[in-house]
Formats: C-alpha cells, sequence, structure tokens
C-alpha cells in the first residue's frame, strides 16, 4: 500500500478524513478538512476558513485524485471554516454533519455548532440545520445505528472538558442529547464502528488513538493505543490523528493524518509550513485476544468493496 495515502495538492493540509462509497459514480470518496498549511498568517488562521476537500477512488482505495472541494454548503455570506465532515447513507440519502464556525479566527476561541446537510449524489447538499446539542462548542460528529433501533451520535463537547458526548435520534433529523459517553481525559475525533462481533470506539487522544470496546454502546471498556508510536513509511511519523474506519468484509482499515514535519511530542512546533502540513495514511486493524490492534509498519494492499 502506498504511503501516504494522500496529500491535498492545494493546500497541502489534508486531515480529519472520512470515507464514504458514491453509489452513482461507483467510487469511494475521501472527504475531509482542507487545511491551508501553504497559508500564511497570525495564529491559527490557516486551520479556519478551511473547506471540505475530495480525492476519489475507482479502484478500490489503492490510488486516489483530488476533485476539488465541496460546494453549496455557505448558508450566511463571508469566508467561514468547515471541519472534520461525517457523511452516512441512509434509506437513500446521504447526510452530512459538518463542524461549523463563522468566519476566520487566529486562535482557538468561539462558538462552533455541529450542522446537517443531506444529499442525493454528495454533490448538491441541501441545509437541514445547526444542531442543539449539549453546548455551543461542539464538534467532530460520529454517526452509527443503535442496536435497538434509530441512531447514536458521538461528538467532542468543548464546553464540557472535550469529552465526548452523544445524542439519539430516530431519523437522522431530530437529535436529543443524552450527555456524556467518554470522560476520562480530554481528547476529540471520536469514531465509532462494528467488527469482530463488538462495537469499538477510537478517541484522538493527542498522543495516539484511544481505543474502547462495547457490546451495547452504552458502557466503555478503555483497551489502551494504538498509532501512539511513529510509523516507518514515507510521512508516517508521529501520532496518528482524527482517524476513520472502514469495515469492508472481513477487513478494517482506518484512514488517519499525520503531521510529519513535527516531533513525535509535538516540541516542533505549528510555525512554519513543514510543521503545518499533514498526510493521510491507511493501515489495516485486528483483534487479537480480544483487543483492537494496529500495526501501521505492515505491508497490506487496500481493497475496499463496492456497497
Amino acid at each position: 500500500m502506498q504511503a501516504p495515502l494522500f496529500r491535498d495538492p492545494i493546500y497541502d493540509g489534508a486531515t480529519d478524513p472520512t470515507l464514504i462509497y458514491n453509489r452513482g459514480t461507483r467510487e469511494w470518496w475521501l472527504v475531509y478538512t482542507s487545511r491551508r498549511a501553504t497559508a500564511e498568517g497570525p495564529g491559527v488562521a490557516w486551520v479556519h476558513g478551511s473547506d471540505l476537500g475530495v480525492a476519489s477512488s475507482a479502484d478500490g482505495g489503492r490510488t486516489w485524485v483530488y476533485r476539488g472541494t465541496l460546494s453549496g454548503l455557505d448558508f450566511e455570506w463571508g469566508r467561514n471554516t468547515f471541519w472534520a465532515p461525517e457523511i452516512v447513507w441512509h434509506d437513500g440519502i446521504y447526510h452530512m454533519y459538518v463542524s461549523y464556525i463563522q468566519g476566520v479566527r487566529t486562535d482557538w476561541s468561539g462558538p462552533r455548532t455541529i450542522v446537517h446537510y443531506t444529499s442525493a449524489d454528495l454533490l448538491d447538499w441541501r441545509l437541514q440545520g445547526p444542531l442543539r446539542l449539549s453546548s455551543d462548542r461542539v464538534i467532530d460528529a460520529c454517526v452509527h445505528e443503535k442496536p435497538g433501533g434509530g441512531f447514536r451520535m458521538w461528538y467532542k463537547d468543548e464546553g464540557n472538558g472535550s469529552a465526548t458526548y452523544a445524542a439519539d435520534s430516530d431519523d437522522l433529523y431530530e437529535w436529543k442529547p443524552v450527555g456524556a459517553a467518554l470522560a476520562h481525559r480530554g481528547h476529540e475525533g471520536p469514531n465509532v464502528f462494528r467488527f469482530k462481533g463488538s462495537y469499538w470506539m477510537i478517541v484522538d487522544e493527542w498522543r495516539g488513538q484511544g481505543v474502547f470496546r462495547s457490546d451495547d454502546l452504552e458502557s466503555w471498556e478503555p483497551q489502551g493505543l494504538i498509532l501512539d508510536e511513529s510509523g516507518l513509511r514515507d510521512d508516517d511519523a508521529g501520532f496518528g490523528h482524527h482517524a476513520d474506519v472502514v469495515v469492508s468484509g472481513d477487513e478494517a482499515y482506518i484512514f488517519y493524518f499525520t503531521h510529519p514535519g513535527r516531533s513525535q511530542t509535538g516540541a516542533g512546533g505549528k510555525a512554519g509550513y513543514e510543521q503545518r502540513r499533514s498526510s493521510v495514511q491507511a493501515a489495516r486493524l485486528e483483534v487479537r485476544d480480544g483487543r483492537l490492534v494496529c500495526d501501521r509498519n505492515e505491508a497490506f494492499e487496500l481493497h475496499l468493496k463496492a456497497e
């Protein structure tokens, strides 16, 4: 498998990857936060003002081509910020939940909301509105069907200690907050999937991905860390950040991003382009003795099946 899997050719700041199968074009799409790593400016302005970038693969994820950015998402004037898309397919409709910040900020201040859009083709998006959740500083949505019916959303609540909070819905449109799901330490980027008979949640703890296992999506058992040690492949240095998992047949693949120009501890700083740039990587997941494991140095062939 090639490494890195993908780099954004415009701003070189591909982060927060999510993968969705485009049933119309029969391609896999990689949709991501397109940070402006090449842009100079004060503070963290380069992390803001970001569009959602798109790369597509017609060969099961082995090769990717940059296609542009999703358009038609703006619902107010100005240059605004879109982060960390989550896209799910249900009953013939794609549902996207994306973190939204008004304008371009130079620091980490200000309200943050999760906005819901729907589409029949992943290109023409219809605004369904911002969600009312547990605070006015929420980002990084993840959605999974509940075993008893309906859906659960997990997200980072910066207004409540950067813990993972949850909300439930019967129809993917109306959401009711249900409280904290994980509050062991500050983290972000929850991602939930089912693999080998268990539910798993991974979260970005800024020291690797924290792993949690569940039988019911209610109680979560800690399982340690993955992607917490630097990889040996090109651009795979440092921790693996904000990840998505695709379960395809009997295989599970994790897609994450790195800041290869920084040291593993982050001491390398964030001021220059080399420290800001990011790369998307992929690795294979396994369950061994009841624990989720990942060897990011393993050679493997990525093959995402059509859905």
